[in-house]
């Protein structure tokens, strides 16, 4: 379907209400069949929310209408194609505004299922299209459904496709009318969480290719030679994520999209992720999701701790989301956690990557004085930049952090990102305060931006200036510094500790 010389105007709507998104779509349409507009793909994620469409009936629902706002689900009737469906967090939505040259509403249905394979494909899974069924399948489950409507030959509604959704909410629908109708996610499919941002960006490219929009020019590689790691496959890694998945806890190595989750789950360690998945802070340099965080789990220092033992673990990292939502930050799931995992494993060595907790002293002295041999708090980037890239931060309160703990007499570490447009004097700088506030233990790697939206790198910086830097560390007294373009703050920890 060629579209050579139309524009395509991308436009995120982020988290929208359904009925509020449709009032939009609308107006768009109108707009479009007069041309005050070109094409246009509105990406967008809505609250929970159950459609019946123009072919669907209440009969498809599973539970008395009036239930559905008892679990937090609209329900809403629409004038788009086909019956009932579920949208909700973690769910890639997209309804392309679109005048259809060739008039043909098979086809472009067609290149939209195309669309939606092509982007399961980049990840590696398998898609099924069904005769006569609109959507798309991945192991005899629906992933991704398509409901559109025309309006003098310009489509709006679209397609959604399950990235990480709960697909226990679709339990309130026999999907498209089908009773059993099985529903999955690229997360179940993969056993892990996914970056929803990479895969809209994903969608996107696809969606541009297979209608025939004019694509930028791409780059060899964004990567110089060095930051380029070989795929490898280790049946250790393999172990380690069963272990991961068994006792459902989370990683950093997954959230924070760590570029040596290969090699660390390949010897047998990673760095557990408390507190939930979700951020409360929107960190421009940070790839972990920013959303509501979930109550905190009483179990989860328990599992953390028998992860440790059946990984066999002389040295456990455990960090955690940010959480503003709780009055000491989440200072007491930290305590939990070290307790659990010295009762259960006495000899492990423990390290404790936190937040700022707000700068709460109380906290603070709460997870000191639960004794874990290392305390890590990561100051990221020199001070011009600090309210850049962590705008609920503060660089000074990190700095008094640290200094709080090494007050208490225990091991202090903390590291930064290299490549944010820093000059060598502010890095100099930086160290010199971080020596100050007692912090004996330096981490330096390269930024590695997560997305486009997110914070741009500056530049890359060669291995030899990260060896120039260790030399420097030393000689202001760090025990211990650890820089390369690819160490992040928790990676060899172990060795870190030994000196």
């Amino acid at each position: 379907m060629g579209n050579d010389g139309v524009k395509l105007e991308i436009i995120d709507l982020g988290l929208l209400d359904y009925e509020e998104c449709l009032e939009i779509q609308k107006k768009m349409v109108q707009d479009r069949i007069n041309d005050k507009i070109s094409d246009s793909l509105l990406m967008v994620s809505h609250p929970p929310v159950v459609t019946i469409g123009k072919s669907g009936s209440f009969d498809e629902l599973t539970i008395p209408s009036n239930e559905l706002p008892e679990q937090g689900i609209q329900l809403c009737r629409t004038d788009r194609g086909g019956k009932s469906t579920f949208h909700g967090p973690g769910q890639l939505i997209a309804y392309p505004i679109i005048k259809l040259k060739e008039k043909d509403v098979h086809r472009y249905v067609q290149t939209l299922l195309n669309v939606i394979s092509g982007v399961l494909i980049d990840v590696n899974l398998r898609p099924e299209l069904k005769p006569d069924a609109p959507g798309v399948w991945v192991n005899n489950r629906k992933i991704g459904s398509i409901g559109i409507s025309l309006k003098k030959w310009v489509a709006y509604h679209g397609i959604a496709l399950n990235v990480n959704t709960d697909v226990s909410c679709f339990k309130v629908i026999n999907p498209c009318g089908v009773v059993g109708e099985e529903i999955t996610s690229i997360k179940d499919e993969l056993g892990m969480e996914q970056d929803v941002h990479s895969i809209s960006e994903r969608f996107i490219d696809q969606f541009k290719r297979a209608f025939g929009y004019s694509m930028p020019e791409r780059k060899k590689s964004r990567y110089p030679d060095w930051l380029k790691i070989p795929v490898k496959h280790f049946d250790e890694s393999e172990k380690v994520d069963q272990i991961i998945q068994t006792l459902n806890l989370e990683t950093v190595c997954q959230s924070a999209k760590c570029p040596n989750i290969g090699e660390c789950y390949s010897n047998g360690t990673a760095t557990f992720l408390i507190l939930g998945r979700y951020c409360t802070r929107n960190c421009l340099f940070c790839a972990v999701e920013h959303n509501l965080p979930k109550v905190c789990d009483p179990s989860e220092p328990l599992r953390v701790a028998k992860a440790v033992k059946q990984m066999a673990l002389d040295y456990a990292v455990v960090t955690s989301v940010t959480r503003d939502d709780l009055e000491d930050g989440g200072a007491d799931q930290f305590v939990k956690t070290i307790d659990c995992i010295r009762k259960t494993v006495p000899d492990t060595k423990i390290e404790v990557l936190v937040p700022d907790f707000k700068g709460s002293q109380q906290s603070i002295n709460r997870v000191c004085l639960a004794a874990p041999d290392v305390f890590n708090h990561n100051l990221e980037t020199v001070s011009r930049l600090s309210s850049l890239v962590r705008p609920q931060a503060d660089y000074q309160r990190s700095l008094d952090v640290l200094k709080r703990a090494a007050n208490h007499g225990i091991r202090v570490k903390s590291g930064l990102m290299l490549g944010m447009g820093e000059t060598r004097e502010e890095v100099e700088e930086t160290l010199h305060d971080l020596r100050e506030a007692g912090c004996t233990s330096l981490t330096i790697g390269q930024y590695l931006s997560p997305s486009s939206t997110h914070f741009p790198v500056a530049r890359y910086v060669a291995p030899e200036e990260f060896t120039e830097w260790i030399h420097i560390g030393k000689s202001m007294a760090f025990e211990s510094v650890v820089a390369s373009p690819l160490v992040r703050s928790s990676y060899n920890a172990h060795l870190a500790y030994k000196g």
